[in-house]
């Protein structure tokens, strides 16, 4: 594996030469072998996992290095199991997926055959977050090396210590011409995102997300973007109030909200308000019995994300919204950490209400009709996740039909994302393309049509001269 070092005191320009010398030795390796046979693949997939066993407790100390503390739960849930359970599943399937498919080639065209390979892309981009540096780093790079292909991590510069982790971890499993792991700032990003790559992965939020399409564009480089947005809670009025609050406070809490699937805002009945605000408190309290101080609370990141976070709370209070924090004391400005604040009612121009949260802060929108809900999230951007809390089977059929959004979630939040076995993705202003099982082999293959003819060939009975009587026979029979 290779490592472009992106050490303070080497100028930007000396990194993106390096940069673009790994990406050359990258490409040059793709063209000498084009594709990739099943086994050498399993055996990628075995080495990674073979490095995650030995690295992983390692990365757990190093994320909470990175945000200040971080739950050691918090990391094996979202950053450490999905990896191991991903790792599994591609291999189990891998061969199935390799598999030639056959597709009708139609009258017209018998005899033939017409298959569909599904063939290395060759040099993969993959830009990793901060929020979920393992996850959105590994799973990535493992389907792109199911699919054949060599690999290019950007790691987020906001995670120093785990990106020393995963550079060990990565280069005990590859070689440099098969996975380089790069870090550094903005200018790097730049440089790495305006690569010919043949495809590019970004995770992010949708205005940088913008960026990295433009920059793709110029080599036409297809792009997937895992954005985010504001994901919406639906709690109908059939629901218990109190198993709304429990279903949805796990999605809520986990990384204290740092998630791109978090529920962001909930819409409730105007009558189950109070109860529904008690409920989040209780059962807050019950799962941090030390408030804020409890060492399974999560820290934010850094001080910059604390003070946006802070920000849109003081925001809050400035135009009258109702405030509500779930444990004292709310906040520690030393430790970075942060109760849930629950904003009631805020105007739908503040705010609270046009930025994505990515942390602790919940809006509660009150509503009469629930069908006016599902009117408003028509004239709102599509999002990543949609969240509704009913056992009402006609309403949940009115919601799966009638909303747009990357995926919907029922009676439950963000655990959907633990889903191998199905695309992930955004749609509209939260994204485009998808990964995750099936899908995410092919995002990072080409599907490549393969005609053969035999030796009869009844084509030559279409060819010139025209105005035979068999071809006027043959055109009337298919022009119905």
């Amino acid at each position: 594996m290779g490592v472009v070092s992106m050490a303070s005191m080497v100028p930007v320009e000396q990194q993106i030469t390096a940069l673009e010398t790994q990406f050359a030795t990258l490409f040059e390796h793709s063209n000498v072998n084009p594709d990739v046979a099943y086994e050498d693949r399993i055996h990628d997939l075995n080495q990674l996992q073979k490095a995650l066993k030995c690295h992983y407790k390692a990365l757990v100390d190093a994320l909470s290095q990175d945000y200040g503390h971080r739950s050691d739960t918090d990391t094996l849930i979202a950053d450490i199991l999905p990896c191991f359970q991903m790792l599994r599943y591609t291999k189990r399937k891998l061969k199935r997926w390799m598999r030639p498919s056959s597709r009708s080639t139609g009258l017209l065209l018998t005899p033939a055959s017409v298959k569909v390979h599904y063939q290395p892309l060759g040099v993969v981009g993959i830009v990793v977050p901060w929020n979920f540096p393992v996850t959105l780093s590994i799973i990535p790079l493992m389907t792109a090396l199911a699919a054949g292909n060599r690999v290019m991590l950007k790691l987020s510069e906001f995670t120093p210590n785990t990106n020393i982790v995963l550079k060990a971890m990565l280069g005990d499993a590859f070689p440099t011409e098969q996975v380089c792991v790069v870090d550094g700032e903005a200018a790097v990003a730049s440089a790495f995102c305006k690569l010919p790559f043949d495809h590019l992965l970004f995770t992010g939020s949708t205005e940088v997300g913008k960026k990295v399409m433009e920059a793709a564009s110029a080599n036409l480089t297809p792009v997937t973007l895992e954005l985010g947005g504001k994901s919406p809670v639906i709690v109908a009025p059939d629901i218990d109030p109190a198993l709304a609050a429990d279903r949805m406070l796990f999605g809520k809490n986990l990384n204290a909200g740092q998630i791109c699937v978090a529920p962001d805002f909930v819409f409730v009945p105007e009558d189950s308000l109070e109860p529904f605000v008690e409920a989040l408190r209780a059962k807050w309290q019950a799962a941090y019995p030390k408030g804020i101080n409890s060492k399974d609370r999560t820290a934010i990141i850094n001080d910059r994300q604390f003070s946006r976070l802070e920000s849109l709370i003081d925001t809050s209070r400035e135009i009258s919204a109702t405030v509500i924090h779930l444990a004292e004391p709310a906040i520690d400005r030393g430790t970075r950490k942060m109760a849930l604040h629950l904003v009631v009612n805020p105007p739908a121009d503040s705010a609270v209400m046009q930025q994505e949260i990515f942390g602790p802060i919940l809006p509660i929108i009150t509503y009469k009709d629930v069908h006016d809900v599902v009117s408003t999230l028509h004239r709102q951007p599509r999002p990543l996740a949609l969240y509704v809390m009913t056992f009402d089977k006609d309403f949940q059929q009115h919601v799966i039909k009638h909303t747009h959004s990357g995926s919907l979630a029922i009676n439950d939040t963000v655990v959907h994302v633990a889903v191998d076995d199905a695309p992930f993705g955004g749609v509209g202003a939260s994204g485009m393309g998808s990964y995750y099982g099936i899908e995410g082999f092919r995002t990072f293959s080409h599907a490549k049509t393969v005609f053969t003819r035999g030796k009869i060939n009844p084509g030559k009975l279409l060819t010139p001269p025209y105005g035979k009587w068999w071809q006027t026979l043959m055109l009337k029979l298919f022009l119905r």
